[in-house]
């Protein structure tokens, strides 16, 4: 009986843990901090664009950023709400409601605990990079639109989830255009994009002014928080007309919110299918890529992919109990605690830690905070998750990839992630097949001297697999033989892989054969065509004298024939 082994739960953190230092602690703790300013802006902007309130974003990162980093096969992964998520999950609370939102989180964590528990997160890589690209610059460019309403100050009370829809509302509502929200919003983006380049030698300040400690220290401080804090001060002290947290969503509640357990039934579960594998699916493909990237650039011991999925199961189980939206790993904000010089996932702990003080002590405080503000934070990361050179690059590909990755940025726009995924996973595998069946092929089997082939005999070198996507050149070779044939010789030394489609192809073609009276003869057969041949029984069929182990031993049984 056959017994699948399941993956051990043990997270990364217990190695880490092992010979930890004082110096390891300092390293973390800096690098814990850092990312949770960061992750703040990023937190709130998140949960407003996902059509839930703000707080809940914040929850998320804080809930799930602990228990992916605490729980997790990475050494570094951060975890939270993430911009992949913003489209999906905005979708899920317009058709479904924001309860069954919770109910489809619990179950795709479940989904994903048990993908890594028995073994599935290797799969995942499987997943071709032109569906992945494709999906990626979707999701950017709906994000992107998604943020128009906020950061051009529209007056739209709620924006609908589909594509058209969105556009129309726009279009129908660009009359209440506010310059206001539109210059903080560029002013935001301006100021994340060149904030970077400030500090940078030889771009825009003298080396002699980046020496002086002041202008060293305002360095280290994040782009997102340096726009937050200063827009939310302009519009704060000259009074501007814009839209901020406080008037739409009310002062943000201090402390984490009571658990509570969302209504879950059978009947509800069947409806949030969908919704659960999307979630599921979206979660495992981000959290995994973000563990990769952090692999490339970090020397710690790779990420464990089974362990990462079961940590972010756990994290989405529990984190909808208090409100909280999906959580996956965060590109973004693991990199800033690479660069920060996390030494081990307690960085992602004391960055949940940080959150949860920031939201403890100063929650009245971002009531100022300006939504268009937010909206261009969530523009620069559309723009940064949008990788425009990958379409300039599609010329260089074949028409497969071309179609796989225009297919998956089209579907995932027009309609969703999870049709993109299914559609380009399906076309994925129709062009690996024909590719495949093209490299298999049957050639006249030339000897080194033409007086080697004996009289009526026909001899064929067969090269790639024999599988059911290629069987029809086997099917129409009896057709093409010449008149007088008594004998076909099948060189079958090149032939790597055989199914079971190619094998019944084989046992047509010799009945075939056998109504003309030609024989068939098999040479330099590999282990596995063999094998399945002598399970099936067909070499008893075929007779054992008809396998021969070389060509010239073939050729020699047909002339005596």
């Amino acid at each position: 009986m056959l017994r699948t082994q399941l993956h051990p739960f043990r997270p990364r953190l217990l190695d880490t843990l092992k010979g930890y230092d004082k110096a390891r602690f300092l390293a973390d703790l800096g690098a814990g901090i850092t990312v949770g300013i960061v992750a703040l802006p990023l937190a709130l902007a998140f949960g407003i664009a996902s059509g839930v309130k703000p707080e809940q974003g914040l929850v998320t990162a804080i809930v799930a950023g602990f228990l992916i980093s605490a729980l997790g096969g990475s050494q570094v992964q951060i975890g939270g709400p993430a911009g992949a998520f913003i489209v999906i999950v905005y979708g899920i609370v317009e058709r479904y409601g924001f309860t069954n939102l919770l109910v489809a989180t619990v179950l795709a964590g479940m989904l994903m605990f048990v993908l890594g528990l028995f073994r599935l997160g290797a799969l995942i890589r499987y997943i071709p990079v032109s569906i992945v690209i494709g999906f990626t610059n979707g999701i950017a460019v709906l994000i992107a639109l998604s943020q128009l309403r906020d950061l051009m100050g529209l007056d739209i009370a709620k924006m609908p989830g589909e594509f058209f829809a969105q556009l129309a509302t726009l279009g129908g509502h660009i009359g209440s255009f506010n310059p206001w929200a539109f210059a903080i919003g560029v002013a935001c983006i301006a100021g994340l994009a060149l904030w970077p380049r400030l500090f940078a030698p030889g771009k825009l300040l003298p080396a002699k002014a980046l020496a002086v400690r002041p202008v060293r220290l305002a360095s280290h401080l994040p782009a997102p928080i340096v726009a937050l804090v200063t827009l939310t001060a302009v519009v704060w002290w000259f009074k501007l007309p814009v839209e901020t947290i406080g008037s739409r969503f009310g002062e943000l509640p201090r402390g984490l919110p009571s658990f509570d357990l969302p209504p879950v039934s059978w009947a509800t579960a069947q409806q949030l299918i969908i919704p659960t594998i999307t979630i599921a699916l979206l979660g495992a493909i981000e959290s995994l890529l973000c563990a990769r990237v952090a692999d490339n650039i970090t020397d710690f011991k790779r990420h464990d992919p089974n362990q990462e999925l079961m940590a972010q199961g756990v994290a989405n189980v529990i984190t909808p109990f208090f409100g909280g939206i999906p959580a996956t790993g965060t590109i973004a904000r693991t990199v800033t605690n690479v660069r920060a010089g996390a030494a081990s996932p307690v960085s992602g702990i004391v960055h949940a830690i940080t959150l949860l003080a920031i939201l403890l002590a100063a929650a009245p405080l971002a009531s100022l905070v300006p939504l268009a503000a937010l909206a261009g934070i969530l523009m620069f990361v559309a723009w940064n998750m949008f990788e425009g050179h990958q379409f300039g690059r599609l010329r260089r590909f074949s028409g497969g990839y071309r179609t796989l990755m225009l297919g998956t940025f089209t579907l995932t726009i027009v309609f969703d992630l999870t049709v993109a995924v299914e559609v380009g996973l399906v076309l994925s595998c129709v062009f690996f097949i024909w590719r495949m069946g093209t490299l298999f092929s049957v050639k006249p089997h030339l000897p080194k001297d033409a007086s080697e082939l004996p009289p009526g005999v026909a001899a064929f070198d067969l090269y790639g697999s024999l599988f059911f996507g290629a069987v029809g050149k086997i099917e129409a070779l009896p057709d093409e033989l010449p008149a007088g044939t008594r004998a076909v010789v099948l060189d079958m030394h090149r032939l790597v892989l055989m199914d079971t489609s190619g094998l019944d192809a084989l046992e047509q073609m010799h009945r075939t054969l056998q109504r003309q009276g030609i024989a068939l003869v098999l040479a330099n057969v590999n282990e596995q065509p063999l094998s399945l041949m002598r399970r099936s029984g067909f070499e008893a069929v075929l007779g054992a004298d008809q396998i021969v182990p070389t060509v010239s031993a073939a050729l020699d049984g047909a002339t005596e024939r």
